[in-house]
Parts: C-alpha cells; sequence; structure tokens
C-alpha cells in the first residue's frame, strides 16, 4: 500500500475507533486490506467511503438486510424473496447486444430457456457482458421482475452453474445485502468480506465464555459468519444478537474499570460535617422533604463522607424536588471546608438556581454568585462557596479554590468530556448529575453506567392536578375564551411556538412573533409579552421576573422555558405545533404548570392527524409519568432521536440496538460484574 492510501486508511480506521465498542482481532494485530487478494489503491478508496479503513472495519460492515435465494421461482406462485424480485435457472437460447441510435446508449438483452418459460434479462449501458456470456451456457438469474409478458428481468445478478467458481455466496443460500458507496458492488463486497472470514479466522480473539439466556452459545468466527452468510434468517438474528451483547459487555466492563479505578483514589477530608448546616437549612423551608427526597439526600450524603469521590445520578420527575435534595448535599460540603460549582445549560435556568440558592443560602452565610457569559468576572472565586453559572466555567478563565462537589442539572446537554473538564478545575471532587428528562434504565445504563443511580419518586404534596387536552386549530376561539376566564381568576399561562419569527403558512407552523398583537388584543386588558432565545440576557430575565411576579399574565414563547421557569401561579400551558415536539419535551414544558395549589390544564394544539403523531399524543394525554413517556418516546423515536444526535453522548453500536435489547443490556451489565468479580 502507498503513502497516501495508507495514511487514508489509517485516518478512517482512527475515525472508527473513537465510537468503536467492540475489536475482534486480537490486540495488536492490525490487519490492512491489502492484505486481501483483489484489493488496490481503488478498492481502498471506495472502501474508505463506507468508514472501512481495515479487516477488523470490513467484519463489522453489517449487511442491512437478507434476500432468500434458494427457491426457484413458478409462474403464479408468490417468490420465494420480495414480490418483485424471483430466482430462474436455465440455459442461455441467445444474446443481442442494441445500440440506441442516435445515441451512446445500449441495452444488452439475453433470452433464457427455464422451467418457469422463456425468461429476457435486459442490461442497460453494459455492453462488457456480450463477452461475458455465451449460447447454451447454464446459468442462475436472481433479479427484479418487471414485466410478466414476456417475463422479463432488469438488471438481474448472475453465475454461470457449470462454471469452476465458487457460486455459493450469490445464489442458492440467504444472501447478505450490505450499504454500499458508488463504484463498489455488493458482489465484490460479498467476496471481500468472505475471504476476509476465512483466510483470516485465525487472528480473530474471543470472548469470555459466559451464559447469555435466549441466545446460543457461539464463539465470535461462527458469529461473523453468521451474520455475514447465516445457513437461515434466525441465525442472523441470533448472531446479532451474541455480538451485540460483546458490544454491551466492553462498554460495561469499561464503565466498571472506571469505577474501581475512582475506588482508587483518595477523597476529600470530611472531618468537619456535623450536618448542623443542612439541618438549619430543612428547618428553615416552608415545606417538609418528602420521603423519597430525604431518601435520595441520605444516599447523597452517605457518598459525601466517604473515602471514595461520588458519582450519582440524580433523576427525578419534572417538579419532584430535585434542587433542594442539591441544597443539602451542598450544604455538607461547604460543611466540610469545601466549595461548590453547580452548572446549568441556559442562563435562564442558571439564574432560576441562582435566585434560589441565594433565598437558602444567605441566612446560613453562604455565599452565592452567578457566573454566565453575561455576568462573569474575572475574580478568582476563593470566598465564593457556592458559583452557579453554565459553559461559561468551563473556560480557562475561571477557577474556583477547594473545589469539592461539582453539580450538573440536565446532563444530556452536556458532552461527557465537557463534565470532565470541569472536574479537572479540582482534586477528585464529589460529581452530583442531576435530570429532570426521565431516561429509560437501559439508556441509563449505557449513558451513566459509570454513576450510581438515586431517583426521586412522586411529587410533592399539595399541589393540583394537572389535566392535558388535544385539540385542532378550529378550537382555538374557545381555548382562547377558557384562557380569559382562568386569567380573570387571577391564574397565568404558557402560550408556546415553534418558532420565532419565520410563519410558514404551506407547513401550518406558527411563530411567536406573528401572534403576539393578536392574542394581545383577544386577552385584553390582561398584559401578554414575548420571551424567546433572541432577547437578551437582561430582557429575557425582566420578563420572567415580572412574570413570576404577576405583572405579566401571559408569556408567549418558544421552548426557551422548557427549563428553569418557575412559577406555581401559572396553571395553563398552551402548546401550538404539538406534532413539532417529542414526548420528553412535551412533558418537560407540561411541567411548568401544576407547581402551585391550583389544578392546571394543558393544550396541545394540532392539526396534523396522522396515526404516529396521534399516537403519540394521545399518549401524552394519558398519563403525567415522565418515565413510562420515556420509554414510549425512546421505542418510538429510536434512543438518538430520543436525546438528539448532536447531544446523545451515545455510543455507536453497530449490532446492538437499545429500543430491542434492553434485556441484552441488562445482561451484560451483570456479566461484566461478575468478570471483575473473577479477576
Amino acid at each position: 500500500m502507498d503513502k497516501t492510501s495508507g495514511d487514508e486508511a489509517k485516518q478512517i480506521s482512527n475515525s472508527t475507533d473513537k465510537v468503536r465498542l467492540i475489536r475482534f482481532f486480537r490486540e495488536g494485530t492490525v490487519l490492512n486490506l491489502d492484505q486481501l487478494s483483489g484489493v488496490g489503491k481503488e478498492r481502498q478508496r471506495l472502501l474508505s467511503k463506507l468508514q472501512i479503513g481495515n479487516v477488523e472495519d470490513l467484519l463489522m460492515h453489517r449487511p442491512k438486510r437478507y434476500e432468500d435465494r434458494r427457491q426457484f421461482w413458478t409462474p403464479g406462485k408468490s417468490p420465494q424473496a420480495t414480490p418483485q424480485q424471483v430466482l430462474v435457472q436455465g440455459r442461455i437460447m441467445a444474446c443481442n447486444l442494441k445500440r440506441i441510435p442516435r445515441s451512446r446508449k445500449s441495452v444488452f438483452e439475453m433470452l433464457v430457456e427455464t422451467p418457469a418459460g422463456l425468461v429476457r434479462c435486459r442490461w442497460w449501458n453494459a455492453p462488457y457482458l456480450k463477452k461475458k456470456y455465451h449460447k447454451a451456457e447454464l446459468i442462475m438469474v436472481f433479479g427484479r421482475l418487471v414485466q410478466m409478458n414476456p417475463v422479463t428481468l432488469e438488471h438481474p445478478e448472475t453465475e454461470k452453474v457449470d462454471s469452476a467458481e465458487d457460486n455459493s455466496l450469490h445464489m442458492n443460500r440467504i444472501v447478505p445485502i450490505y450499504p454500499l458507496t458508488d463504484g463498489l458492488k455488493q458482489r465484490a463486497l460479498r467476496e471481500l468480506i468472505w475471504k476476509a472470514l476465512h483466510q483470516l479466522s485465525s487472528c480473530l480473539q474471543d470472548f469470555p465464555k459466559l451464559e447469555i439466556p435466549g441466545i446460543p452459545g457461539m464463539n465470535t468466527v461462527e458469529a461473523l459468519l453468521a451474520i455475514h452468510f447465516p445457513d437461515e434468517l434466525p441465525d442472523a438474528l441470533k448472531a446479532r444478537q451474541y455480538l451485540a451483547f460483546q458490544e454491551f459487555l466492553v462498554l460495561q466492563l469499561d464503565f466498571a474499570r472506571r469505577r474501581a479505578a475512582l475506588h482508587s483514589r483518595s477523597s476529600l477530608s470530611h472531618e468537619k460535617i456535623t450536618g448542623k448546616l443542612c439541618r438549619r437549612l430543612i428547618g428553615g423551608l416552608s415545606f417538609v422533604l418528602t420521603p423519597s427526597q430525604q431518601k435520595v439526600l441520605d444516599e447523597i450524603k452517605g457518598d459525601i463522607k466517604s473515602t471514595v469521590p461520588m458519582r450519582r445520578l440524580l433523576q427525578g420527575d419534572v417538579g419532584s424536588g430535585k434542587t433542594v435534595v442539591s441544597a443539602g448535599a451542598i450544604c455538607d460540603v461547604i460543611e466540610s471546608g469545601y466549595n461548590v460549582v453547580l452548572m446549568a445549560p441556559t442562563e435562564i435556568l442558571a439564574l432560576q438556581h441562582f435566585r434560589t440558592f441565594s433565598q437558602w443560602f444567605t441566612p446560613l452565610g453562604i455565599d452565592v454568585r452567578l457566573y454566565t457569559a453575561q455576568s462573569k468576572s474575572t475574580e478568582f472565586f476563593e470566598k465564593s462557596n457556592l458559583v452557579v453559572g453554565t459553559h461559561a466555567l468551563f473556560e480557562a478563565g475561571f477557577q474556583i479554590d477547594r473545589l469539592g462537589l461539582v453539580i450538573i442539572d440536565e446532563q444530556h446537554r452536556f458532552g461527557v468530556g465537557q463534565r470532565e473538564r470541569l472536574l479537572r478545575k479540582g482534586k477528585s471532587p464529589h460529581l452530583l448529575i442531576m435530570t429532570a428528562t426521565p431516561i429509560p434504565r437501559t439508556l441509563g445504563l449505557t449513558l451513566y453506567g459509570d454513576l450510581d443511580l438515586s431517583r426521586i419518586e412522586g411529587q410533592p404534596s399539595g399541589r393540583g392536578r394537572i389535566r392535558t387536552f388535544i385539540r385542532s386549530s378550529s378550537r382555538l376561539p374557545r381555548i382562547i375564551a377558557f384562557v380569559k376566564t382562568e386569567l380573570e381568576k387571577g391564574r397565568q399561562a404558557y402560550f408556546v411556538f415553534p418558532r420565532i419569527d419565520q410563519e410558514d403558512a404551506v407547513s401550518g407552523l406558527k411563530a411567536v412573533e406573528f401572534h403576539l398583537d393578536p392574542i394581545r388584543s383577544e386577552l385584553e386588558p390582561h398584559r401578554v409579552e414575548l420571551l424567546h432565545g433572541a432577547l437578551s440576557s437582561e430582557d429575557s430575565e425582566s420578563v420572567i421576573d415580572e412574570f413570576r411576579a404577576g405583572g405579566i399574565k401571559v408569556l408567549l414563547s418558544t421552548t426557551v422555558v422548557e427549563v428553569g421557569v418557575d412559577v406555581p401561579n401559572a396553571s395553563i400551558m398552551l402548546i401550538h405545533n404539538g406534532e413539532q415536539f417529542g414526548l420528553a419535551q412535551l412533558h418537560q414544558l407540561r411541567g411548568r404548570i401544576g407547581r402551585g395549589v391550583h389544578d392546571s390544564v394543558c393544550i396541545v394544539v394540532t392539526d396534523k392527524r396522522t396515526s404516529n403523531v396521534m399516537e403519540r399524543l394521545q399518549a401524552f394525554s394519558e398519563t403525567t409519568d415522565g418515565f413510562k413517556l420515556a420509554d414510549l418516546d425512546m421505542k418510538m423515536r429510536g434512543a438518538g432521536e430520543f436525546l438528539g444526535q448532536k447531544q446523545s453522548g451515545l455510543p455507536s453500536f453497530i449490532f446492538g440496538d437499545l429500543v430491542e435489547d434492553a434485556d441484552i443490556v441488562l445482561m451484560a451489565r451483570k456479566a461484566s460484574l461478575q468478570l471483575l468479580r473473577n479477576g
């Protein structure tokens, strides 16, 4: 391999190594593609477009589907493969290459006599086939049936039955169909993978023999053969599950090793913790902690007092009280002589936390500061016990003395690398991650398998119930009348739109700025104002303050209110174009209401009444349980789309599927712990 193509292959291989969870070849073994016969510079270039830089990448190129090419077609019966694809065998009766007048185009046609009758095969612009096929040759043909009279196949795949070449890969068997790129054919890729499996199988490593319920015992070679060239379709499914288990096992082992490494680190000193500061905090609150909140707080306090740095994920549905639990943890860390940093994904949420903690902590003598892109300063935070901020905390300019606890709110909006950068600002500080986005257990084990999990169940007492309705836009006049009635009772409302200023009449997508004046007119004399991401921090802060104080009665907004706006008096959430939002986001928006003693109403407006949309919205209207909705949302949209691909932090699975393979993830978790215990 020349230097240019070699560097290209290395670059491709390195890029896939970043996401690969499983290695098939023994450690230290790197098999280049040019070690396989028939792979030159041009073919390596084509394979690189498929992110295939070495033989291991080649074996991990999973078939996208299979074709059953084992049953010959009989007219009048449904073919074995897809309805338009048939397999026939016979002798060539005639071949002919026709040139199309006044053009460079041509068509090569061949008549094949088969038990099903005469079959015409046709290839456009393939004149080279004239030298490949000859009269009287016995041939198998598999292709798309485009015409019945006469029976015609277009661009079929063929195999000479009486030739010396091995025809077991392409005909008379279950055949893999791979993702391709222009210039690379199925036949060539199939043969290349077959060569790799058979010529290099001795270099493949095998994984520990573990009992996997429901998955038959097989080794790596057997699994790869079955995924690429199965004898029966169920064999391919079982092989995929086996290889998925290996992927999940490698990931869970990595998590387990990280936890073991963490346990070898020295934790912070906790001799000064008496719990007095935390008791003063809780005693000064206007409410009592729920049993679930107290249980989770005790778990966190136990971590803080241990000799190992805490790594814990705190899950709680919207409004469940995660903030007060984190406040108890902050008290213990500050009492031990260390400081705390809390990071939020938006300035609105950071400001909400800053105000809440200032209200709780100032009477306790705890200094609270805000550090965002708009409010940051260059001072060294020597005397600040708690710094609340946004992404600005990642910057090199931010430093804090004696960092003992890092709290990250809504972790799914940050990458793992970002959280590590923040942790490095201290010496093995504790880490508490909070999320109000309910995460299915399988996804949690995959994203946060290196963390301990705490979950706050239920909601604080004394809150009103929430009812949810799905309505069409034709009901808007009645909805507006209902809203006005509620406003006159003293309540407040959110109106959420999918866009800021680009109304689309064709698709029906609504923009918040377009509706400000009409809604002001309809709801007069009640004050209506805008809030969206294009406003300055000062303007956003002013609007939120006035809404919280009750001066603004209706907030017209985008999804910027999804987190960080807590107004107990708000009891109405009206969401326009509800089909544009996932279940998790709808649930977060609905979580802005029902935070006070009043009963609340969430109304989702949509005119897109497809079965998928209505199934999703109906499920949303029937339950306020975020964890049930999260499970359903992930099943409907897939794990990556559920979180948002750019922010998901998900590893790239080739054989595993987090929706289909929940049981396998749990088995891999159990097996990883078993392997580490056994050494």
